[in-house]
């Protein structure tokens, strides 16, 4: 059936509103065969509800153990084109970074092995080629290195690290994201390519905490930009601020989520002891607010979306960190916790529900760190403590 007379009356309906439809750029692609038959399974699939897509077991390239999600469509007589429709996802570069050329080069190496579809970017992070022949994986590969490019993560690996633009573009870079990003994904290749873990494992590097790349809900460590010193006031441009109508007291004190900002409607007091460094305020007043000079990062841990349990946020692990090359203090971060984790996680478990499990004090102990105050989520909801015996033998009677 050629793209002029599929009938895709429910998929059609997806292309209504003035929101960007997946189907409109779908059809644009309609007259390639793949695309063609693509339409007709989405269009079953809404018709019957129930997905016509399963898993026909792992397919890859030589050498890796990620980067290709195979997939292959359950009604291979009645739309052959995807009978086999593999996704590669493809390292993208530290912040999304990319010269037109580039981008050129992807989409040509594309349509000449596969659909031509891509997304620009997977919630990972990496440049996403949909639709690909087993046949075809090899020479896309082959064409892709030799171009500079290399398969991203899949499957129980770590995933491609991604970072936000940092220091790039953006003035409120704590550190450089893109130098550490870049140095995480050369420095774990095996861990990239070659499946260890139990499960997955997400680095996301944020340059501060207003956390652009949502590690804070994504990632199984967030490295996350700040500061150790006093946020800067200007207090020339905060009376300039509340002079072009910006409220201060309502948009800024009150906002606060530690109450730790005072206005007397000339000057701004801020109790940096307090502060949770969310950013709200420098947000609201860049000119006038802005972080300190002593910058570092907060590493946290345990974030995931919702599976068979439910979502997680990360939790603080390391309140502060210089983030500079070459990031040794993260390395052996990383590797204690895979170590630890590696060992004792179990199948698809990822990390924070591993430490839900074994509980954070163990978690804390076999990697090496000591318990501190910003570690605690939330108040003791078991009042009974108990002490290792080491400890109650060192006590006087």
């Amino acid at each position: 059936m050629s793209e002029n007379n599929r009938k895709t009356p429910l998929l059609d309906e997806l292309e209504q509103g003035p929101w960007p439809s997946f189907v409109r750029e779908i059809k644009k692609e309609a007259s390639r065969p793949m695309v063609n038959d693509l339409l007709g399974v989405l269009e079953r699939s809404y018709e019957e509800r129930v997905g016509h897509w399963k898993h026909g077991g792992l397919v890859g390239v030589m050498g890796y153990g990620g980067g290709v999600i195979g997939r292959y469509s359950d009604l291979p007589e009645e739309f052959p084109e995807v009978a086999e429709f593999h996704t590669l996802r493809v390292n993208q570069p530290a912040g999304w970074f990319y010269t037109s050329q580039a981008l050129r080069t992807l989409c040509d190496i594309w349509d000449r092995h596969g659909s031509g579809l891509t997304n620009m970017h997977g919630s990972t992070g990496d440049i996403v080629f949909l639709g690909g022949k087993t046949e075809e994986l090899e020479p896309v590969f082959e064409e892709l290195t030799a171009n500079g490019w290399d398969l991203g993560g899949s499957g129980s690996d770590m995933r491609t690290p991604s970072c936000c633009v940092g220091p790039a573009r953006c003035e409120w870079a704590n550190y450089d994201t893109l130098a550490a990003c870049t140095d995480v994904t050369q420095k774990y290749q095996d861990e990239m390519h070659r499946p260890p873990f139990p499960y997955k494992f997400k680095l996301k590097f944020a340059g501060c905490p207003n956390d652009c790349v949502a590690s804070v809900a994504r990632a199984d460590m967030s490295i996350i930009g700040t500061w150790k010193d006093d946020i800067r006031i200007d207090q020339d441009q905060v009376r300039a601020a509340a002079a072009r109508g910006v409220d201060i007291e309502k948009e800024v004190v009150t906002m606060c989520p530690a109450d730790a900002i005072d206005w007397d409607g000339k000057n701004m007091h801020i109790d940096n002891r307090e502060c949770l460094k969310c950013m709200h305020c420098i947000n609201v007043m860049p000119k006038a607010l802005r972080p300190g000079v002593e910058r570092g990062a907060s590493i946290l841990i345990g974030a995931k979306a919702p599976i068979v349990g439910g979502a997680l946020l990360s939790s603080m692990l390391v309140p502060f960190v210089e983030m500079k090359p070459p990031y040794e203090d993260l390395h052996e971060l990383v590797q204690a916790i895979w170590d630890f984790w590696g060992e004792h996680g179990k199948n698809r478990e990822r990390v924070g529900e591993f430490i839900q499990r074994v509980g954070l004090g163990t978690f804390l102990e076999q990697i090496g760190l000591e318990p501190i105050p910003e570690m605690i989520a939330h108040p003791r909801s078991n009042p009974y403590i108990f002490f290792d015996d080491e400890i109650v033998a060192g006590t006087s009677a």
